[in-house]
């Protein structure tokens, strides 16, 4: 160009399409960022949410424990109840949210994909919901393990008491 209009350097400027395609990887790179962040603030309430209601069931069935102590449980028994009962109540939630979600998918890609004008889909895999799974079944055993302690170090004659 500069051969064929001379004095023309710096009027025009040559890009390929190389530029788009970084500055798209970057605006996917944050996105995956910002929602894996909202995916793990997320899961932490969750996993607080299952403490929560772990907690408030140790202190409602302190009686019940007590007695199941006092029978001959073991501290082992005990514990083992209320981990399955946190991984149950996780792996439940993470099931309703995720019939939610894909829910949701079918409701906004079509929006999208009108607003857009492009070519927009939603994918569900068998890794993405192994994925879920498995983040239920840890967030169950992490965030349950506390109230399970608790409940298994209970005192039977103290819990028996309690009522």
């Amino acid at each position: 160009m500069t051969q064929n209009f001379p004095g023309s350097e710096g009027d025009f400027k040559v890009e390929t399409n190389e530029f788009r395609v970084k500055q798209a990887n970057q605006g996917f790179l944050v996105f995956r960022i910002v929602m894996g962040f909202i995916v793990g603030i997320s899961v932490l309430v969750g996993g607080i949410g299952v403490m929560n209601v772990l907690l408030i069931s140790v202190n409602e069935r302190t009686s019940e424990i007590g007695v199941r102590k006092a029978a001959g449980a073991k501290k082992q028994d005990i514990l083992l109840q209320f981990l399955s009962e946190s991984v149950a109540i996780s792996g439940l939630g993470s099931f309703v949210g995720l019939i939610f979600g894909v829910l949701a998918t079918m409701v906004f890609v079509p929006i999208i994909k009108s607003i857009t004008k492009m070519p927009f889909s939603a994918a569900y895999t068998a890794d993405t919901l192994i994925v879920i799974a498995v983040v239920a079944l840890l967030v169950g055993i992490v965030f349950g393990t506390y109230p399970a302690l608790r409940a298994s170090r209970l005192d039977p004659v103290e819990a028996i008491r309690r009522e």
